[in-house]
């Protein structure tokens, strides 16, 4: 199975960034994903990012490169970090969350699920739309669009001064791209 790892913005998209600018979501998304591939790698699973530039590649782009990997024998995952508002003000929502599109297979799901369990499994308070239904739906077009099984992981907020803190600790760092390969392998060992 090959992992396919999307990294969100681009260093060009406004706002995406702390209060107080310590936290970049591109460059942030980037340095997660680049350990993941590696971490993948070491792990005897191929991994690669989609998106190494440092500008930001358009939906329909990311997507076009994802397909090019047909349905099967790949999934997507895509790195961001989340945000309670728009106004460069540090606000109290926290917490890692999974989302699928709307139109989502089964496998995207029990990917989100997989996730979500190597989160709480780290010890992060995990967003949950529902109990039985913890990923979120959203009509996200690099989920919506790709044909192979894809979540985008919202990890933590960056207009949270806690959740920056951790984000930016080296144990922070790691435990994120530590439940990203966790999840992956366990969905595989599901899935296989």
């Amino acid at each position: 199975m090959k992992i396919l790892i999307d990294n969100g913005h681009g260093q060009d998209t406004a706002g995406k960034r702390s209060p107080d600018g310590r936290l970049l979501e591109y460059a942030y998304a980037r340095e997660i994903a680049d350990r993941l591939e590696k971490e993948l790698n070491a792990r005897g699973i191929e991994a690669v990012r989609i998106t190494p530039e440092e500008y930001d590649v358009s939906l329909s782009e990311r997507c076009r490169r994802a397909n090019k990997y047909g349905s099967k024998g790949a999934l997507l995952v895509s790195i961001h970090c989340n945000a309670a508002g728009a106004d460069g003000k540090w606000h109290d929502a926290h917490g890692w969350a999974a989302y699928v599109s709307k139109n989502a297979s089964v496998n995207s799901k029990t990917l989100a699920r997989c996730l979500i369990q190597a989160a709480k499994d780290k010890g992060l308070s995990v967003r949950e739309y529902a109990h039985q239904v913890p990923y979120w739906t959203q009509n996200l077009a690099i989920c919506r669009d790709t044909k192979c099984p894809a979540v985008l992981t919202e990890n933590l907020f960056q207009d949270n001064k806690a959740d920056v803190d951790y984000l930016l600790s080296e144990e922070g760092k790691q435990a994120i791209v530590t439940l990203h390969a966790d999840g992956i392998i366990d969905y595989i060992k599901k899935t296989e």
